[in-house]
């Protein structure tokens, strides 16, 4: 009997150009790419190629492109990045996300809240959207006094499939931006969007954007964060 797999939303088969391209990197292009050697430096290219390809995938400039281990380690950069930055004013700071997270996004904020991070869980209409009058509710709200507020909300959710309003929670940040006491960041975990639906991280309201490879049969083991 056939194998018949339904589980691409955890992950997808390898293509088999990407499993002979693995191959051949592990084979010829083994060097360490930060080597200043002949043989470094030729594996520091094809790194530099793959992250011009990821780029493009996304339409942004490769050098906003960061490779990491994995949608989790991205997401998780993202979140730490922005807000255990050190900063010259210490204030409060804001988590702004939703109960419908992937685990890469939930467990971390719950730890954030229990370490004097003010988080914020948006409520969801109908079809497990968030509406924009509730996001700039909590915005002016919580974040108005904030030094420091991030928004981050999944795409396409990975059990529902769900896809949120960007464009629309987008424009609520552009304005409250203008509100805003500190800075605000709006991070999106496009795990489940990019390489199934067209994606142009550049067009939109966004300032940072997790991805993983093996989504879309590319390797395990390979993420991205684009800021």
């Amino acid at each position: 009997m056939p194998l018949i797999y339904l589980d691409n939303n955890a992950t997808t088969q390898p293509a088999p150009q990407v499993v002979a391209a693995m191959r051949e990197m592990l084979e010829t292009q083994w060097a360490n790419p930060s080597s200043i050697h002949r043989l470094g430096q030729a594996a520091r290219q094809r790194v530099e190629l793959a992250r011009e390809a990821a780029a493009r995938l996304v339409g942004v400039h490769h050098r906003e492109i960061l490779f990491t281990s994995g949608g989790t380690e991205a997401d998780n950069l993202a979140l730490r990045g922005i807000l255990d930055a050190p900063m010259r004013e210490e204030g409060k700071r804001v988590l702004v996300t939703t109960k419908i997270e992937h685990s890469a996004v939930r467990e971390p904020a719950q730890r954030m809240g229990g370490r004097g991070i003010d988080v914020v869980y948006l409520p969801l209409a109908e079809g497990g959207l968030v509406e924009p009058g509730a996001l700039e509710a909590a915005l002016d709200e919580r974040a108005a006094d904030a030094m420091l507020t991030l928004v981050s909300i999944i795409w396409v959710n990975n059990e529902t499939g769900a896809i949120q309003p960007l464009e629309e929670l987008g424009e609520v940040i552009e304005r409250a931006r203008s509100r805003a006491a500190g800075k605000l960041y709006f991070h999106v975990d496009a795990t489940q969007a990019a390489g199934k639906m067209p994606v142009d991280f550049a067009a939109l309201p966004i300032d940072l954007a997790t991805f993983a490879a093996h989504k879309f049969h590319g390797p395990k083991g390979v993420g991205a964060l684009y800021v």
